[in-house]
């Protein structure tokens, strides 16, 4: 299960990546548009809700490589079973609100799809589909927190990162 979680990861990080290509293509394919004078549509659907999906799958996996900015100062001063206390509140809140997020945005892709919502724009894009990537990111995000709850919960997670050196960049 951990080879297919990292795997999941990984391919998150990708997936992101990709995902901020298309927005980069498809703002750029929206200023060529415009100075050319023909109408773009949809683009914005795509692209907006492409650059939500690509944050949350690029949030999910820089959650897992231990790379999110974290305020320790608190942490900090805790040792031992403080310590554990606070980061499995911390981590069971951030959980909590994770999934929410993520069953929040599948019931507006369910529900975008149940309507037949469709774009402002002139193309009518049906809005379930740009939205897909947004669930998905949200989705991925939700399972990183679980995977780090549950690891934190059964005493298997990795260093302090606190006592690590810092990243310099």
């Amino acid at each position: 299960m951990r080879k297919f979680l990292d795997g999941l990861y990984t391919g998150s990080g990708w997936l992101a990546g990709l995902g901020m290509i298309g927005v980069l293509l498809m703002v750029s394919y929206s200023i060529a548009g415009r100075l050319a004078g023909f109408p773009v549509g949809g683009i914005d659907a795509y692209a907006g809700y492409l650059m939500a999906g690509a944050g949350f799958m690029a949030l999910a996996s820089t959650l897992k490589k231990g790379e999110h900015i974290r305020v320790t100062l608190v942490l900090g001063m805790l040792k031992g079973a403080k310590r554990r206390g606070l980061e499995l509140i911390a981590l069971a809140i951030a959980t909590l609100l994770s999934g929410f997020l993520a069953l929040y945005s599948a019931r507006l892709v369910w529900q975008s799809w149940d309507y037949q919502d469709i774009s402002t724009g002139i193309d009518a894009t049906p809005l379930w589909i740009p939205q897909i990537s947004m669930a998905l990111g949200t989705l991925l995000f939700f399972i990183a927190f679980l995977d780090e709850f549950w690891l934190e919960l059964l005493g298997k997670h990795a260093p302090d990162q606190a006592a690590e050196e810092p990243h310099h960049e």
